[in-house]
């Protein structure tokens, strides 16, 4: 099957595969930490989100029909993308210093504008994916909507990621550290298992994994739905993962951590769950038929 897929996709989702234990390994023997955290811990994170995000593209590209070439150079680039970050990732972890927001020295301030410009690449050979994606005729329409729209609610948590380069509260160049993951507060504070997210303040790494992972759960949910699938429900799913990845952003925004909500974060949550259940029932109404007379 994977012979079909995209083959340089395919190759950097191996090789994000092959990271995975690698990193574990590091995690296991190598004691040090980088901003409160495990020295290794970001290139895991980074490492298994990118081999879904790669797999699952080198997927959706087998449906193009037209186009295709144009696909191919789009999938092929953001891979070489990709990989570049992670090599600078990786690098900076074995050096011992901060692969983002890093501008301790010239190399760590080219390093890190070398990521910068991966990122916006990614990110624009994704929107091209999405509008070769929305233009391709799939038969299953319910699966259709759940990746045109999935794609999209992607491009927008990939999007977040360039909130966090801006220039917070009370930084200066000459810090050192320019943008951060957390609002409301420095990086590096009491922070939640695995996820590394804080459990203290606000953290735009939320909405971004949120956002750019509905590319993955929206058709895994219709796949596993079957024949009850409609496109109806596709667009109710996608409406209220939008909703969440939405909430959280602005969450986090404010300055909130994920696990302290106050009451218009609650109010506004409850308001999404009882859009959605409603939208399940409209989308599962069945259609009347026309009576004879």
């Amino acid at each position: 099957m994977l012979r079909t897929w995209h083959r340089p996709l395919v190759v950097f989702g191996g090789l994000m595969a092959v990271l995975i234990p690698v990193a574990l390994l590091g995690l296991l023997i190598d004691d040090r930490t980088l901003v409160n955290s495990p020295i290794w811990l970001k290139p895991l994170k980074f490492a298994v989100s990118l081999a879904i995000y790669a797999f699952t593209l080198a997927w959706l590209l087998t449906f193009l029909k037209r186009f295709q070439r144009v696909g191919w150079w789009a999938g092929t680039i953001l891979a070489t993308a990709g990989a570049l970050e992670m090599v600078v990732i990786v690098g900076q972890v074995v050096r011992g210093k901060r692969s983002h927001f890093n501008f301790e020295t010239p190399l760590d301030t080219t390093l890190f504008s070398i990521m910068g410009s991966t990122i916006v690449v990614l990110w624009v050979t994704h929107a091209i994916v999405a509008v070769l994606l929305w233009r391709t005729k799939i038969e299953n329409e319910a699966l259709a909507w759940s990746i045109r729209l999935g794609l999209l609610i992607s491009f927008l948590g990939l999007g977040v990621g360039f909130l966090m380069t801006q220039p917070k509260p009370g930084q200066a160049l000459d810090g050192g550290t320019l943008g951060a993951h957390t609002v409301g507060a420095p990086d590096g504070g009491a922070y939640m298992a695995i996820t590394g997210w804080s459990t203290e303040h606000g953290d735009l790494r939320v909405g971004h994994f949120v956002g750019m992972h509905a590319l993955q759960v929206l058709p895994v949910l219709i796949a596993l739905l079957g024949s009850r699938a409609t496109t109806k429900l596709a667009w109710v799913a996608s409406g209220s993962f939008l909703g969440i990845f939405l909430l959280v952003t602005w969450q986090a925004l404010r300055g909130q951590s994920l696990v302290q909500p106050d009451s218009t974060t609650l109010l506004t949550l409850a308001g999404i769950v009882i859009a959605t259940a409603l939208g399940v029932v409209w989308a599962r109404e069945p259609k009347k038929e026309l009576v004879d007379a």
